[in-house]
């Protein structure tokens, strides 16, 4: 998640508010040729200040923008996303909606709108692009245009109230698992999963109960099983109802795995217990192996974010704010699960890590986030006092061997999630190009780095120079034009 609280929102992370179309950007090098789509960012940009100072930058309007790449040029778009929200907001011309996630800190009179800002993540499933958080269904946006189409429920087949920000699709039968948690309501301790198939038809549900209610941010899926963690950022109706965002940090309960078979019934999910204290924001992949599942993610050992504080009154710790790259292993054959975990690098870690999405569900080599070098050269004075924003680096990180390349993007640069490309459909696991866009906080500016993923180490092949600093960004993700063939001719 990104740093860009309501008291802290100032320089480069200062509100956008405003769309923009530059065409033809400038480029520093040469675009790829084989380089064709659209790389899509969603974040969040308040059109309007928050009503609180305590909220969370989670509660920031959201905000989809691409690079569009096509003959060696590219475009640039960038539009908010047109949520019921943001519409009610601008008719009255002013925030009408309470801290992240609390209806009970709104002004009267928004009961019936619907209050996600969708600002988290970009998906593509079945033709259609969305943009997602996980409070709310989805919202459909054109891909050629960026602009908004609404709300999207699967033709009335999807029933949960709510829709994950991190689906998961498989690559060897196109299927798509997704999930929504509170499922049935405010602070419901319910979680409907879902299979899609490759034309957008819901084909499979499971009603599950979770152990207790907590922020279900992500998953991870394999050929045989679905993964979800449950983990210490908790809630209660008695938080809410003294007007404090939806989540704190509960560093007494446990960790929870749920293993879901994808062949089984909801009856046939365990949750193995883990340690208390620990974090899964984001997960990079799984696999089963016989009794064994394996799952690779960033874990922290304390609360991930500044927004949401401890609840036990507490300072955030931001020395247990790292992730490290960490492989848990689960033994179905055990009554306990088996829970065990093994750190992988001995460096912290962005947790917004990426694979080639062509390996995802099985085991896969390679693992992309950015990261900070501190024996690298960084003018400090242009981040503002902020060491989140100095990742100066993108890595590839060789899960079976331990080795690093990385990329250096610059001594007043600070890298936001990357995305891997495949050369070819057919290409070997890691050839492609790394694209992720840089904060220059110098010039004020946004960059967009391309760069061979195989050699990061060489520097980027070209860079794409924005005008102005774009707005934030949480995730991305690639459309190519095999999949998005309107993009040929966008």
């Amino acid at each position: 998640m990104v740093d860009l609280s309501p008291r802290t929102r100032s320089g480069f992370a200062a509100p956008q508010r405003f769309e923009a179309d530059v065409f033809d950007c400038d480029v520093i090098g040469r675009i790829p040729a084989d380089l064709e789509g659209m790389f899509v960012r969603v974040g969040g940009d308040p059109l309007y200040p928050p009503k609180y100072e305590h909220d969370s930058s989670a509660s920031s309007d959201g905000y989809i923008s691409a690079f569009w790449f096509h003959d060696g040029y590219v475009d640039y778009r960038g539009r908010y996303v047109k949520t019921e929200r943001l519409l009610a907001n601008k008719a009255a011309r002013r925030q009408r909606f309470g801290v992240y996630r609390n209806p009970f800190t709104d002004e009267p009179g928004v009961e019936s709108i619907d209050r996600t800002v969708a600002n988290t993540a970009p998906y593509a499933h079945a033709g259609k692009l969305f943009a997602l958080k996980e409070d709310s269904l989805p919202y459909e946006i054109d891909p050629v245009t960026l602009e908004t189409i609404g709300r999207y429920d699967f033709n009335g087949q999807y029933k949960s109230l709510t829709f994950t920000a991190h689906p998961k699709t498989d690559p060897f039968s196109g299927e798509m698992v997704c999930y929504g948690y509170e499922a049935t309501g405010l602070l419901s301790d319910d979680l409907f999963v879902y299979t899609i198939d490759r034309t957008g038809q819901i084909t499979r549900e499971w009603r599950l109960k979770v152990p207790y209610v907590s922020m279900m941010h992500d998953m991870a899926l394999t050929q045989k099983h679905i993964l979800f963690p449950v983990w210490g950022y908790v809630t209660s109706m008695e938080r809410l109802k003294a007007g404090e965002v939806h989540w704190g940090w509960d560093d007494k309960v446990p960790m929870y795995m749920g293993v879901l078979p994808r062949d089984g019934d909801a009856r046939d999910v365990r949750w193995i217990k883990g340690p208390p204290g620990r974090a899964i924001v984001h997960t990079v992949n799984a696999w089963s192996e016989g009794d064994k599942v394996y799952l690779e993610a960033p874990m922290f050992t304390g609360a991930p974010f500044p927004d949401f504080k401890p609840i036990d009154g507490s300072p955030w710790d931001p020395a247990k704010a790292k992730a490290y790259f960490t492989r848990f292993s689960f033994d179905l054959s055990s009554k306990d699960g088996s829970w065990s975990e093994e750190r992988l690098f001995e460096i912290p870690v962005c947790d917004l890590a990426r694979v080639d999405d062509r390996f995802k569900t099985v085991r896969q080599r390679y693992a992309f986030t950015h990261y900070h070098d501190p024996k690298l050269p960084s003018d400090i004075e242009f981040f503002q006092g902020k060491p989140r924003a100095m990742r100066n680096c993108y890595g590839r990180f060789d899960m079976t061997t331990g080795e690093i390349d990385s990329l250096f993007a610059g001594p007043t640069h600070g890298l936001q999630e990357c995305q891997f490309v495949p050369r070819r459909p057919d290409a070997e696991e890691g050839d492609g190009y790394l694209i992720g866009v840089a904060n220059n906080y110098k010039e004020l500016r946004s960059e967009l780095i391309i760069a061979d993923a195989k050699h990061l180490k060489d520097g980027e092949i070209a860079r794409v120079i924005l005008p102005f600093r774009a707005g934030a960004q949480i995730h991305c993700t690639w459309l190519s034009a095999e999949d998005f063939p309107q993009l040929r001719t966008r």
